[in-house]
Parts: C-alpha cells; structure tokens; sequence
C-alpha cells in the first residue's frame, strides 16, 4: 500500500497555533491548550476532526465553541491561577478543562443533563479534580457556590444577566462571544457590588 508522505498527524500544538493566529498571547492558555487533549472532548465520530480550528456536533443540535474562540474568551479573563470561575455551557468539558488548567476552581453548568454527564465523565478521565459539573439554568448562575472572580459564556449576552452579575465579585471580569456566531469576546468588569454594566467587545 503506498505511504502517504504528505500525512501529517494533528494534535494541540495545531490549537495552539490557531489560538495565537486569533491573537492569544498569554503564555498560561497556550500551554494550558498545549496539554489538553481536544480529542478527549469530542464525540467518537468526530475524533479526526478533534484538532481542527473549529466547532464540533453534539447532541440536542449543539456544537462546540471553536478552540480559538474558547481560548480568546478564557485569555480575555486574565486568570493566575487562584480564582474561582463560573462557566455556563459545559458541552463536552473541553473549554472546563482548559479553565481547570488555569484556575483554581470551575463550576461549569449545561442545560442538558447527559451533556453534563459526559463532560462529567471526560474531565474525569483526565484527571480535572478541581471542577465541578452542574445541570441548570446557567443564567440563574450557582448561587451555592458563589462568589466567582471570573464568568465565561458559550452564549451571546447584551447584558450580563442580573442572577449572574450579583454572583461577580467586585472587579470580578466577564467574558463571551460578542453576538450569536460571532467570533470576538465581549469582555467586562464588575466596576462594584451592585454595578456591572454591558460588555463592550
């Protein structure tokens, strides 16, 4: 059979360059993304596609964020490592498990209960101790576990809902995509206990 000697094997480093391409320079997401395995977070059917620069079916009509999208939002937050961080759309788990690389706690919510259950399971077998995966209304936020230091969100919000920014602490950052399919970050701040105005991109 005749070898193919243009094949070349994909991995995280191929994230990490699409993360840079769309402009993500803080060293922490890079490497974050460089040690997580995207492949782990994808349905079977779509492995081969688990490095590619794009978003990924599944269930209950829903896709993925596109790494780079993920790794913008995440980098717009300027995570240190001792934050507790909210995240409203689990997914799989792949976005969770690059926020557990860099915080020191997620509590991350879907919708779907078998969604949260798989990331469940998928954060699990990598060995992501330090989150934790809820079924809810994200935009009812987790009042039990709150106050977070940072909020990140698949969806596309005008306004930081009210549940959530009361779950913000002061000078607590917010990050999501700008509008539905779109493909900047909206990016705020908590500027008090009781103000958090709408994000600007």
């Amino acid at each position: 059979m005749p070898v193919n000697r243009h094949h070349r094997e994909t991995g995280p480093q191929d994230l990490v360059v699409a993360a840079r391409a769309a402009g993500v320079t803080d060293s922490r997401v890079l490497e974050a993304i460089r040690h997580t395995p995207r492949a782990a977070f994808v349905p079977a059917a779509y492995i081969t596609r688990a490095y590619d620069d794009a978003p990924v079916p599944i269930p209950h009509q829903q896709v993925t964020t596109q790494p780079s999208l993920s790794a913008a939002m995440i980098a717009a937050l300027g995570l240190t490592g001792t934050e507790e961080v909210f995240e409203v759309g689990t997914g799989y788990g792949y976005q969770t498990a690059l926020l557990a690389w860099l915080a020191a706690r997620v509590v991350s919510i879907d919708i779907w209960p078998d969604l949260a259950a798989q990331a469940r399971r998928n954060l699990t077998a990598q060995g992501a101790g330090n989150v934790v995966v809820l079924t809810g209304d994200g935009t009812e936020g987790a009042p039990e576990f709150a106050p977070f230091d940072a909020i990140v969100v698949s969806a596309a919000y005008p306004r930081v809902p009210s549940p959530l920014a009361a779950q913000l602490r002061a000078g607590g950052a917010w990050s999501s995509r700008s509008a539905p399919g779109a493909q900047n970050v909206s990016f705020c701040t908590r500027r008090s206990r009781t103000a958090c105005g709408e994000c600007g991109s």
